[in-house]
């Protein structure tokens, strides 16, 4: 026997169309971008996606907090004034920027949702979303080292 969950297909609301308004120096975050990039289907509420967002944005703009204060000391009022090289007309920098927010965010949801469904089968699917969990979360370190100016580091136990 199969079963069938359908998961509608979300139009932006008002409130998801708005951007989460940012500190002033790193850009704001458009929830419907982040929808679109990340692949986020309507198992995802607007509302849910807009806390695990805020939470995300929080936890990065504190892991930032010394080098940007270092970048401020440097002259640089926003993270689009640091110079770096334009892809697709825009600062690599808040390129870096969205992907650890979008990545962190998708791993906070991913957690969230992935003890949704407890049977034998759900089980299984959980423990197979680890490891999307574990690369989105890789994609954060990565998004931030990029960011800073650091190499990246993989550390294997043996």
């Amino acid at each position: 026997m199969s079963s069938f969950i359908a998961t509608p297909t979300l139009e932006p609301s008002a409130a998801e169309k708005e951007l989460i308004r940012n500190d002033g120096f790193f850009p704001d975050i458009s929830l419907a971008e982040l929808r679109a990039t990340m692949r986020l289907d309507g198992t995802v509420t607007n509302e849910r996606l807009r806390e695990a967002t805020i939470g995300a944005i929080d936890s990065v703009n504190n892991e930032l907090h010394a080098w940007r204060a270092q970048q401020v000391s440097a002259g640089f009022s926003t993270l689009a004034d640091i110079p770096a090289e334009n892809i697709d007309v825009q600062s690599v920098q808040l390129i870096r920027y969205r992907r650890a927010v979008f990545n962190l965010t998708h791993a906070d949801i991913t957690e969230q949702y992935r003890d949704w469904d407890t049977t034998k089968s759900g089980g299984q699917k959980a423990e197979d979303l680890e490891s999307t969990i574990g690369q989105a979360r890789r994609n954060v370190r990565w998004a931030l080292s990029d960011l800073r100016g650091l190499a990246r580091t993989t550390v294997e136990l043996i």
